[in-house]
């Protein structure tokens, strides 16, 4: 009877420890590893956000300093990349030059892209999707919607 009980203490320990890894956040069926949420409240605290699950990944969705941005983290909490929105005019010359020479259509939306590894990408939200760019304005993929 004692190896029952015991057996039973651990298991409810155990299940509470892995409760205690992951908190709800924004969407309430959206659970987000807790070492996500503090990497994030590290890097930005205070900050009133949204997650959203990305794959197997985590995006946070926030205003920082009158900018629309988002963060994408793995499980284990490192940073994959930090996206924030930019002004059309603030994309290199040589993006918006390819988007009319290949009629990609009219620039919705755009995005620096600052990877952890600090390299930068663009993108360009046009009528087919999100046309990617690296950090000269050179063409990389279209992401279809």
């Amino acid at each position: 009877m004692k190896k029952t009980i015991i057996a039973a203490m651990v298991s409810l320990g155990m299940g509470s420890l892995v409760l205690a890894q992951t908190i709800k956040k924004g969407n309430e069926n959206q659970s987000v590893p807790l070492v996500v949420e503090q990497v994030f409240q590290k890097q930005y605290p205070g900050v009133k956000h949204k997650w959203e699950k990305e794959g197997n990944k985590y995006e946070a969705e926030f205003k920082f300093q009158n900018h629309e941005m988002s963060s994408l983290y793995e499980t284990n909490g490192a940073l994959v990349e930090t996206e924030v929105e930019i002004s059309v005019k603030e994309l290199p010359a040589e993006v918006t030059r390819y988007v009319a020479e290949n009629h990609l259509g009219k620039i919705k939306e755009a995005s620096k892209i600052t990877k952890a590894d600090g390299s930068v990408e663009y993108e360009a939200e046009v009528k087919g999707g999100d046309a990617i760019f690296d950090s000269k304005g050179s063409f990389l993929n279209l992401k279809k919607d």
